[in-house]
């Protein structure tokens, strides 16, 4: 068996995945989509039941609705009433609370 023909095609392999993984690298630092915070924290302090009562997809997209003042506190059915109180705290500096 010659020896060409093993390690040909295994250095291509190698090389290839050398090259591949650079160009992931690279693109994962440039494309990073930079998260809001404010997002995270409320979901953080909602139920997590992911019901949909409150007409989002689940709680991800219910907090995501409350940081952009498109929706409301009380669609929420499952959150007790003093969580309401501290996400209105927590958001308070930033958005209109008097909208949620």
């Amino acid at each position: 068996m010659d020896i060409n023909a093993i390690l040909t095609p295994t250095l291509l392999i190698l090389v290839m995945g050398m090259v591949l993984g650079v160009i992931l690298g690279l693109a994962s630092k440039f494309l990073k989509v930079e998260e809001d915070e404010r997002v995270v924290t409320v979901l953080s302090m909602l139920p997590g039941f992911n019901c949909g009562a409150c007409g989002h997809p689940g709680c991800s997209g219910f907090s995501s609705a409350l940081v952009e003042v498109t929706g409301k506190l009380a669609d929420c059915k499952p959150m007790k009433p003093d969580v309401k109180e501290k996400v209105k705290e927590y958001l308070a500096p930033t958005v209109d609370v008097s909208k949620l």
